[in-house]
């Protein structure tokens, strides 16, 4: 392997944290993703150089690329933008052009090539949100955008979703100011529609078919009430004509840098003309709520371009090439005894790609799904991969993001690892408790600019310790290991409790009635920490 005298440094200390976070083996592939990347990205190799233009763009600035068998997640960068793309965005910055008049004409052509009445492109698929948000409740009207996010007089300021629907990306919604209105069933439903009511928001997805209510209840009852619905479809293939726009939705929303493979920051707004004129209407270069959402002439032109391609694109040779890229690998690594490799086939319209299972007995080959996408990620070239939910002994590879001839690379490194696996730091025996940490403890957090009170409610077992953790405004669930004097705690608060998901995980020392160490925010990065027991603590 070629790891740096850090890189291997980091390795061991990510090896040893691996044997005392078993408690924690049931998080998901997006979680394990987002450690891996963090912990590869945390100290980058110092630089001196400047940026160079061409292959090595980011290696000139001590960044790592890799490549992306994890799917199209925003934070890894999203989809690569296709050359027919680059080069219409290329051709747009040589020439300028008024906005307005620019989005009139993307408009009527995105009418002519998706069959929608109209269509806007947008900085992204939650600035596609906002600005549907804005057009239901302010009607494309500038004395009442200008008093936003204050709803005060405006009449329509609220937004129903159902349960099924609440998720971290509602927040481009709530962050217009209205009052979300949760419903569990179409009765539910039915009784929150009033004069105040804004629009219906749906996730679009599985549970939006098979929850209360259904997608087909939500559109009747609002075509009967003449309630806007809005579907959120970031990650889904765009099919023309719009199965959302068909079954009943008003708008719909996708984002621009995934399967479309448009500029990644770029979204699309689709839908009855006169909503989504006025969701322009509330968009930047305008100015008020959202002038923050300014997308260029460059994206603009981009977005457009990923949408000719797509109509022309021919769908099922790309997927055959995807195919045979899982079929490369997967001969490869078949041939060590004791790998299975299985390709999946979605058939969902979201975030559908060819998906390679690789999956071993972990104790025979004596290294796991996790520490195998760990050296993936930490050595050269870097490969990431998917690690399976629940299971320590497989990893996924999608096929999406893969260029042409990564199949190969990817074969090559997954047989050397795994048909040699290295020598890896072995699990150690948990050690006796240096303290009962079993009572109310006062948690002082240091972020990047301030600073925050919390509280943990413990009770401890032996080694295992559940409870409660109470931040500034919502309280959930916490659980965790102490070993010897090393203390882990986890809490998680789910996206559909509030609309947001919060994973904190609190790693450090126990010293007499103090603690203190590491906090990983997941997302949000990460923070210091100390707890010293309250006074009362014990009782």
């Amino acid at each position: 392997m070629n790891m740096s005298n850090s890189t291997m440094g980091a390795f061991k200390r990510h090896m040893g944290r691996l044997t005392r976070r078993d408690f924690f083996k049931s998080g998901s592939l997006l979680g394990s993703l987002a450690l891996f990347s963090r912990t590869a990205a945390a100290t980058p190799e110092p630089h001196s150089e400047a940026l160079r233009i061409g292959p090595e763009i980011y290696q000139s600035i001590g960044v790592r690329p890799f490549i992306n068998g994890a799917g199209t997640l925003t934070v890894n960068g999203g989809s690569l933008e296709l050359p027919e793309v680059r080069a219409a965005m290329d051709a747009a910055a040589q020439h300028m052009v008024q906005l307005d008049e620019l989005m009139e004409g993307v408009g009527k052509r995105l009418a002519e090539l998706t069959g929608a009445e109209w269509g806007i492109v947008t900085a992204g698929c939650a600035a596609a949100m906002t600005l549907a948000t804005l057009a239901c409740v302010t009607g494309g009207n500038p004395d009442k955008h200008i008093r936003l996010p204050n709803m005060d007089g405006l009449g329509k300021d609220e937004v129903i979703i159902p349960k099924h629907s609440r998720n971290n990306y509602d927040a481009a919604i709530r962050a217009v100011g209205v009052r979300i209105i949760e419903v569990n069933d179409a009765q539910g439903l039915e009784a929150a529609i009033g004069p105040r009511t804004a629009m219906i928001y749906i996730f679009a997805g599985p549970q939006a078919d098979a929850g209360t209510p259904s997608y087909e209840e939500i559109t009747r009852i609002a075509r009967q009430k003449n309630i806007p619905v809005l579907t959120d479809a970031a990650a889904e293939v765009l099919t023309i004509p719009n199965v959302h726009l068909q079954r009943g939705s008003t708008m719909v929303a996708y984002s621009g840098g995934k399967q479309l493979r448009g500029p990644q920051c770029s979204g699309l707004l689709l839908g009855r003309k006169d909503l989504v004129s006025a969701a322009w209407v509330h968009s930047a270069p305008h100015h008020g709520f959202a002038r923050n959402m300014k997308v260029g002439k460059e994206e603009i032109i981009g977005a457009l371009a990923a949408v000719e391609a797509w109509v022309k694109r021919d769908h099922k040779a790309i997927w055959q090439q995807m195919l045979d890229q899982m079929n490369h690998i997967a001969k490869r690594v078949s041939s060590i005894p004791g790998i299975s490799t299985e390709a999946h086939e979605p058939t969902g319209l979201s975030n559908r790609s060819p998906v390679l299972n690789i999956r071993w007995d972990a104790a025979r080959l004596g290294i796991s799904g996790q520490q195998l996408a760990q050296i993936l990620d930490t050595t050269d070239p870097r490969i990431l991969v998917g690690v399976s939910r629940g299971a320590q002994n497989g990893i996924s590879i999608t096929a999406f993001n893969l260029k042409p001839g990564d199949e190969k690379v990817i074969a090559d490194r997954l047989y050397a690892v795994l048909s040699a696996p290295p020598p890896l730091k072995p699990q150690e025996s948990p050690k006796s408790p240096v303290a009962d940490l079993t009572g109310i403890w006062d948690v002082q957090i240091e972020f990047r600019a301030g600073a925050g009170a919390h509280t943990l409610s413990l009770h401890q077992d032996g080694g295992r310790i559940q409870g409660i953790h109470r931040g500034e405004f919502v309280a959930r669930d916490l659980s965790g290991v102490i070993d010897g004097d090393t203390v882990q705690l986890q809490s998680r608060l789910p996206e559909r409790a509030i609309g947001n998901a919060l994973s904190f995980t609190f790693t450090g020392k126990v010293v007499g009635e103090t603690m203190s160490g590491e906090l990983d925010m997941g997302e949000y990065l990460k923070a210091r920490w100390s707890a010293r027991r309250h006074r009362n603590g014990q009782g």
